[in-house]
């Protein structure tokens, strides 16, 4: 199973995604609050898969995201999106990001999204 960073300034979220990726087998092996914590812990923990909520403090996801991305080409960047962030979408598609899941989390969602881009390792 997958070794997984979570970057959600929300507490609840991140509460929320660990009960759900925990009990579908994966590992979290890190929490940040927003997207410049999760770009260092990104580099520390060398994850193989980070989740990242769009809207946050400090860094948004979607600039966080194009960081990773250029630590790593090949790092796996799944977003957390509220509903009504199309255009938010659009750019993350831009900058590499794998997959989409959207708040409130369903379980299937969130278990078929992480195994769609876990399982495709390069």
């Amino acid at each position: 199973m997958a070794k997984i960073l979570m970057v959600d300034d929300s507490r609840t979220s991140r509460k929320l995604l660990r009960g759900l990726l925990e009990e579908a087998g994966h590992e979290i092996v890190g929490e940040a609050t927003n997207g410049q914590e999760g770009v260092q812990q990104f580099q520390a923990l060398k994850p193989e898969l980070v989740t990242m909520d769009i809207t946050m403090p400090v860094l948004d996801g979607v600039e966080a995201l194009k960081m990773i991305k250029a630590l790593d080409k090949n790092s796996k960047v799944i977003m957390v999106t509220a509903a009504g962030q199309k255009n938010k979408v659009m750019e993350c598609i831009k900058a590499g990001a794998d997959e989409f899941i959207t708040k409130p989390f369903e379980a299937k969602e969130i278990t078929s999204a992480v195994e769609k881009v876990a399982g495709n390792k390069e």
